[in-house]
């Protein structure tokens, strides 16, 4: 029976065209009989383009949802935890190419989720599996991309693609599986705003102020969510800390009726410099003298609050396998990264309190700063990392390190994180 609806399938476009349109799971499930490759089905498989604001084209198929959009386009070179890749919200607006060549072989699992639904604005990859063999996975990632709208192309040689976006940098992009004409995909670029300038937060934090951990912890965080991610706030509850996690046009007012012991600026997308709110609100927290952490967009926000500006990369920095080292220890690193900005070295040099406590082996990039007139400290990377790595759960430690210096009142001007 099934090999006959296979047949059938196979033989005749209009069949596929109507379960397509009709069910995409029923489509998948009498596909993925056995022996009969997911490589093979690209052939019938809807035809999906990808063009690049430079006017390079690259075609494959159609994944996920049939339709068209648009982001910034970038690389992941992590070998797994795509899931976790797709759901971070500092990945909103922009285009994910996955470099690993094997992408939905294990499924999703909704567990594995840094928000409530993937947030990108599409995704590329090589070889694309809708069957997982991981007993665990809730469902295939076809079915995930579809029920969530992502709009995704497969088929694509990734290499040669992230070599493009290596050399010429990152650049606006297209996915279309609706509309091929090359004209259209152009006008459609046309209207899409470049990332630098462009004010996101506002867009993936929460509009409601809600609480986490447990109420009776022995610390409290208020957290401005500007697209933060599950897993810091695990990490947080985890060393006795309760939160509570404020939009992200939060006045630095509302968050002190908390009373917090100390604050948490999260990460997130889009370019720090559009962000004059959260900048004011992180110079009245350091104000404040309580202790600050930031990770990723929170660190590029520290480094504002304390005069250090903030420039677009030619093309970030975004994979599991980024060294870093900590200066003040000597020790390596190697973590996780999703970012498109960096502060400015030339004014780090010039500044009398901001300390360089990390920096990028792979480019020299300043990947952590402190403060040396009060408890702050910030780093470009993510500690949290899930699935990986945890290299860098320490500095968790060291920011509740900083709270409890704090309610024993034992933090004095002079000491700074780490000491």
């Amino acid at each position: 029976m099934f090999g006959n609806a296979r047949s059938l399938l196979l033989k005749n476009k209009d069949f596929f065209d109507f379960f397509y349109a009709f069910s995409p799971k029923i489509l998948v499930f009498l596909l993925d009989l056995p022996k009969f490759s997911y490589m093979h089905r690209y052939n019938f498989l809807p035809p999906a383009i990808l063009l690049l604001e430079d006017g390079s084209v690259f075609r494959g198929f159609a994944i996920g949802k049939i339709g068209t959009s648009t982001g910034e386009i970038c690389f992941n070179t992590g070998m797994t935890g795509y899931q976790e890749i797709y759901t971070d919200p500092s990945y909103f607006g922009q285009i994910v190419v996955n470099t690993t060549a094997h992408i939905g072989n294990y499924g999703v699992k909704s567990n594995e989720q840094e928000s409530e639904k993937p947030k990108i604005s599409g995704m590329v990859c090589n070889a694309f599996s809708s069957t997982y063999s991981r007993h665990q996975a809730n469902d295939s990632l076809q079915n995930y991309l579809f029920a969530n709208g992502v709009v995704a192309i497969a088929g694509v040689d990734t290499r040669s693609l992230v070599q493009h976006i290596r050399s010429k940098g990152a650049m606006n992009a297209v996915i279309s599986s609706e509309n091929l004409d090359l004209d259209f995909l152009q006008q459609k670029l046309q209207s899409t705003p470049s990332m630098k300038g462009l004010e996101l937060s506002s867009q993936v934090s929460t509009t409601q102020i809600y609480s986490y951990g447990n109420a009776n912890a022995l610390y409290k965080v208020a957290v401005l969510d500007l697209g933060v991610k599950k897993n810091i706030l695990r990490c947080l509850a985890d060393r006795d800390v309760y939160m509570q996690v404020f939009p992200a046009k939060t006045s630095f007012s509302e968050m002190q009726k908390f009373n917090p012991d100390g604050y948490f600026i999260s990460n997130g997308p889009g370019d720090p410099a559009a962000m004059p709110y959260a900048i004011e609100t992180t110079k009245e927290i350091l104000n404040s003298q309580k202790p600050l952490f930031g990770i990723c967009l929170g660190h590029q926000i520290l480094a504002l609050a304390s005069g250090i500006g903030t420039h677009k990369m030619h093309n970030g920095h975004r994979g599991l396998n980024h060294p870093v080292k900590n200066l003040l220890t000597g020790r390596s690193e190697i973590t996780s990264q999703n970012h498109g900005f960096g502060i400015n070295k030339e004014d780090l040099a010039q500044s009398d309190n901001v300390k360089v406590t990390h920096v990028n082996l792979n480019d020299g990039s300043i990947e952590g700063i402190c403060r040396t007139d009060c408890p702050a400290f910030s780093v470009q990377y993510h500690p949290e990392a899930s699935p990986g790595t945890h290299d860098s759960h320490y500095l968790f430690d060291e920011f509740v390190n900083l709270l409890k210096k704090h309610t024993q009142q034992t933090y004095h001007n002079n000491d700074t994180p780490f000491s």
